[in-house]
């Protein structure tokens, strides 16, 4: 038996929903409201002590990191392998999948915060919000990124949005690596050659992210094959289901409405560092 404990928002929980669906897997969901601080229950930190999503559970063995499990599920089940079948291939397959982990990953959390996050924050109600910015963190809330500074640094972008210090570097940072999909791109349908692999999987949720935040610009119109290549993958059918329909609607219109207030002065930190 397989089970996810996921949220509709999180990049690294739909990258497992994707690989589930793309196998065609039967799951079971617990769904944690992570802007509701779920995640952070006595009873979910025993599963994953770093109090963040996803976590899987296969017939009681608990198993936490996202890349990580995406891999375990493709060699568990390995029926429409997710790999491809050279060592090489495999190689650079996992030079993104470690890209994700590592670089855009933690800039996906600044840009999310910066553009849209901070909103749903302030409509807390005021003893509510006061005590949010003001309050000791607690030991889960500093594991979350593995950054200790990431709850001063959160608290920071909640007043300051875009402006707030190190939000410019994670846009240019993020618009860097679309540039180099751009690249790997240029001689084959998908990032590792002809074949879909867990690289276009691990991607897939960080343009998903830009694009519900009303800044697809970022590569409609000047990244013709990175464009191409996010239409192939909306065609999936497993791409709705994954993304979009486990999204609540609430949150959506929030990442929307919020996300294109800020695609203006996003635009302005390309545009200087271009």
């Amino acid at each position: 038996m397989l089970e996810l404990y996921h949220h509709g928002s999180s990049v690294c929980a739909a990258k497992v929903r994707f690989v589930l669906m793309e196998k065609g897997l039967e799951w079971t969901g617990h769904y944690l409201d992570i802007l509701k601080g779920e995640h952070f229950t006595p009873e979910y930190l025993k599963l994953n002590p770093k109090a963040v999503v996803p976590t899987l559970v296969h017939d009681g063995q608990v198993l936490v990191e996202s890349t990580v499990i995406c891999e375990y599920l493709d060699d568990e089940f390995p029926e429409s392998p997710l790999k491809p079948s050279h060592s090489m291939a495999r190689a650079h397959m996992r030079l993104w999948t470690k890209a994700v982990d590592e670089d855009i990953q933690p800039a996906c959390k600044y840009i999310t915060y910066a553009a849209c996050h901070r909103h749903i924050i302030k409509r807390m109600p005021p003893d509510k919000f006061r005590e949010y910015m003001t309050g000791p963190p607690t030991e889960a809330e500093t594991r979350v990124t593995g950054d200790p500074n990431w709850v001063e640094n959160k608290r920071a972008i909640i007043n300051l949005g875009i402006a707030a210090p190190g939000v410019a570097s994670k846009f240019r940072m993020y618009d860097s690596y679309l540039q180099k999909m751009e690249e790997a791109l240029q001689q084959h349908e998908w990032l590792v050659g002809d074949t879909f692999t867990l690289a276009d999987i691990a991607l897939t949720p960080y343009l998903n992210r830009l694009e519900m935040l009303g800044m697809s610009e970022m590569w409609s119109r000047s990244r013709p094959r990175l464009a191409a290549w996010f239409e192939r993958i909306k065609a999936r059918p497993a791409f709705k289901p994954c993304f979009l329909d486990y999204c609540p609607a609430d949150l959506t219109s929030d990442l929307k409405t919020y996300g294109s207030r800020s695609w203006p002065e996003v635009q302005k930190i390309l545009q200087a560092a271009g």
